[in-house]
């Protein structure tokens, strides 16, 4: 299928998309979100995907949404109601997917860009990207789940910084801050973060999104509720496919062979 504002490829159990707006800074309009929340239906549901590594095509990654498009909307609320929804839809199920999401952040991250990337299981920047909320710089508040996800990831009192000053964060603060995983040199880019995709898609793509599952419930869970679903994922684990071959190999000493399946 052809996309008009993402570039998407499968290799090796890899699914690659592009954010291909590059001479609108890959902003964010109504079709790239609808976009997205549709490869995210792919990507949650074809069992050929076994990790996603998401990026941005020339020199940014998202400068966020689209305000010059914004501008010209009739009904500005209504517009901006359904482009969030699709959006908020795909990020959904990208969190929620047993597939590890990895970002390679090529360049400037801003408003929706940076939510995108605090979206992210594991972010890979360059060490000329740099990141800004930017929202309430045009009189807006954050979307794209980073009210969500930046308390939880960098703390409440830096992700209120972020949102009520539009700081900006060069690449290693980002990584100190803890928005981003690794810095690389911008020529290594895509070349580590195809490295650790096909790494992940090599692994235990259930088990991972197990991982995923219970790290998504940990904030509000009580403990004993947290435990009850660790003990039921690990039995659950345990008695399938790829954890019977991971506990084989333990035991016979050897790499194991993971079919990504339960």
């Amino acid at each position: 299928m052809t996309y008009k504002t993402l570039l998407f490829d499968i290799v090796e159990g890899v699914a690659e998309i592009t954010l291909n707006r590059p001479d609108a800074a890959n902003a964010m309009d109504p079709i790239m979100s609808k976009e997205l929340s549709d490869l995210a239906i792919e990507c949650d549901t074809n069992p050929d995907i076994r990790a996603v590594l998401i990026t941005g095509a020339g020199k940014m990654f998202c400068a966020g949404g689209d305000l010059k498009g914004f501008a010209e909307e009739d009904n500005i609320s209504g517009a901006l109601l359904s482009m969030a929804g699709d959006l908020h839809m795909g990020l959904s199920r990208f969190s929620r997917m047993s597939a590890p999401v990895i970002g390679a952040i090529n360049g400037t991250a801003a408003g929706a860009g940076f939510s995108l990337a605090l979206a992210m299981d594991i972010g890979i920047a360059s060490d000329n990207a740099v990141f800004t909320m930017a929202y309430t710089r045009a009189g807006l508040s954050p979307d794209g789940s980073s009210t969500y996800f930046a308390p939880r990831r960098l703390g409440d009192r830096r992700a209120r910084e972020l949102m009520l000053t539009n700081r900006v964060l060069n690449a290693a603060e980002a990584m100190e801050w803890g928005v981003v995983n690794r810095v690389v040199a911008p020529e290594d880019l895509l070349s580590e973060a195809r490295k650790l995709a096909q790494e992940l898609a090599a692994g235990p793509t259930q088990a991972f999104g197990a991982v995923k599952t219970l790290l998504n419930h940990s904030f509000d869970n009580a403990l004993e509720a947290q435990l009850e679903l660790e003990s039921r994922s690990i039995a659950k684990l345990g008695a399938g496919e790829d954890g019977q071959e991971g506990i084989a190999a333990f035991v016979a000493k050897r790499k194991p062979n993971f079919k990504g399946v339960s």
